[in-house]
């Protein structure tokens, strides 16, 4: 039924996939029955004249590019390039060249700006070099504050739909003359007809007027992978038939919330959303797979998901037969690779993407603003996990390195989650000897924490360029750092070297979600910077 099934790989949040392993996901994608790749690139390609658009972060050469491309093709899977011509580019804006003349305001482009479109045709130029595809995706999604920077200092304020529609149509000028064919993701016409920057909505909110600001010759995306209700998928796919040109439907694999997939939520999503692709006809879709804030889960954990959600769009919704099916494709075990969830299974009340096994391994103990989430028992769980995953690592065929790595965090959290709780409990009844046996749990917390970072530059050395890596080294040292300096403040105090630890002496307050307290809940909270300290960084 479907013209293009494919997955998007996000090369663009640090870890660019070595070109090899690009290969060979895309020979187990047609395995599954895919047959597209995008490469998501906000920066991260070769631009012929533009030596700092990626400079120092992994980009791909063209020559890399034309042989992933060029062995993409002889398997019989379209690479398209993904790429951003409106916003997501705040890297290039740490070089003073692109920040002094093309920038509007945070990541975005400078609409009606000349060198904006000299640089956006030596982005599409050197592309057309490197990819066969006659699609290409222009990004544009997102541009919340798109006009009201520089744009608006130097034009005052204009209707932004109209400014927007100016931008399309140089861009897709430029595209069309370098034979592609551009399709964008369609947020912003629904962003800025609604309130509060809403996207997904039930209601019959698109109007000639919007329909007239998207121009002719380019395709809309629609994206989702927040929702299980089918009713919206079916309204929203509505919505975007109003619009000229073909509808792409974007869904997603989760590995962009910390260490460990969300697999069980990629199905429940994506379950009622391949249904709606279906009876309204959309034939064109792929599932997205992103990196955010540093991108630490593997790509191959959603293997299982990606060949269900195949198997979903062509009518087949019994789980077994998919589970069956996957096994003699893979070789894999498909509920042993669902359990690489697991790491976030602590709390029996969470969000769908909830991700302790994140903040609660870089929360600081001393701290500790999101201790009031912590549940009793995880610190059991953690260590029942981790033997678990040990043991699938063993039966794994290809893929133990993951497994192992996500059963070091589990070793970790063992100690690591609920750390800070101990300490200031210890510290309130002044009991000195429960401090000094909480000083050896940090020495084997330090030991256990490293053993971790130890499996995770395995796993990122394996399968991603080095660039990037970077951040885990100052995260990592980062966290071992404070937990040594912590150790020795609880020993000083200990032995009376100091009256006091004024940071234990604090009150910790409950952490809210929504106004509400979140007491032995976990939630989604994937931002590294601020999870780790409540001070500026």
């Amino acid at each position: 039924m479907s013209n293009y099934f494919g997955a998007m790989l996000d090369m663009s949040r640090n870890a660019v996939m070595k070109p090899d392993e690009v290969k060979k996901y895309a020979l187990i994608l047609k395995s599954l029955g895919y047959n597209m790749i995008q490469l998501y690139t906000e920066d991260t390609y070769e631009v012929s004249g533009e030596s700092y658009f990626g400079y120092l972060r992994g980009r791909y050469s063209q020559d890399e590019l034309k042989d992933i491309v060029s062995y993409c093709n002889g398997i019989g899977v379209e690479v398209i390039p993904c790429v951003q011509t409106l916003a997501h580019l705040n890297a290039i804006f740490r070089w003073e060249g692109y920040s002094r003349n093309v920038r509007d305001c945070a990541d975005i482009l400078l609409i009606d700006e000349p060198k904006t479109y000299e640089l956006i045709e030596n982005m599409i130029k050197s592309l057309r070099e490197c990819f066969t595809s006659e699609h290409i995706h222009i990004g544009c999604d997102e541009a919340h504050m798109v006009g009201l920077g520089k744009f608006l200092e130097k034009n005052g304020y204009q209707n932004r739909f109209e400014i927007i529609h100016r931008h399309l149509e140089r861009v897709i000028g430029i595209v069309e003359k370098y034979g592609f064919k551009p399709m964008m993701w369609s947020d912003m016409f629904f962003r800025l007809a609604l309130p509060n920057g809403e996207y997904h909505t039930k209601k019959d909110i698109i109007t000639e007027d919007i329909v007239k600001a998207c121009p002719k010759g380019v395709d809309l995306v629609f994206w989702d992978y927040y929702h299980n209700d089918i009713e919206l998928y079916d309204k929203m796919i509505g919505s975007h038939k109003k619009f000229k040109g073909e509808l792409w439907f974007a869904g997603g694999a989760w590995c962009w919330s910390g260490w460990a997939p969300h697999n069980r939520w990629s199905l429940e999503s994506m379950k009622p959303a391949m249904e709606s692709c279906r009876r309204n006809g959309v034939s064109n879709v792929f599932m997205t797979m992103w990196g955010d804030n540093g991108k630490e889960c593997s790509f191959y954990s959603v293997l299982p998901v990606l060949y269900a959600i195949r198997r979903f769009y062509d009518g087949v919704s019994d789980l077994e037969v998919i589970k069956r099916e996957f096994y003699e494709i893979t070789g894999e075990d498909f509920d042993a690779m669902m359990r690489l969830d697991i790491p976030n299974d602590v709390a029996q009340s969470r969000e769908a993407c909830a991700t302790p096994s994140k903040y609660m391994l870089y929360s600081d103990p001393f701290l500790g603003f999101l201790d009031s989430t912590i549940v009793s028992d995880a610190p059991a769980k953690y260590a029942e996990y981790a033997r678990q995953l040990f043991a699938d690592a063993e039966e794994s065929k290809s893929y133990g390195y993951i497994f192992a790595c996500e059963a070091r965090l589990c070793e970790a959290l063992e100690l690591k989650y609920d750390l800070g709780v101990r300490t200031r409990k210890a510290y309130a009844e002044k009991n000195i000897e429960a401090i000094r046996a909480l000083a050896e749990d940090y020495a084997v917390a330090i030991e256990r924490v490293e053993a971790f970072y130890k499996a995770f530059r395995e796993l990122w050395f394996r399968e991603n360029k080095p660039h990037g890596f970077d951040v885990h080294d100052q995260r990592f040292g980062g966290l071992l750092l404070r937990l040594r300096a912590c150790r020795e403040r609880l020993i000083e105090y200990a032995d009376g070297a100091v009256d006091a630890i004024p940071e234990l002496d604090e009150i910790i307050l409950d952490y809210n979600i929504n106004g509400k307290a979140a007491k032995e809940r976990s939630f989604n909270y994937n931002g590294w910077a601020s999870n780790v300290t409540v001070n500026p960084i």
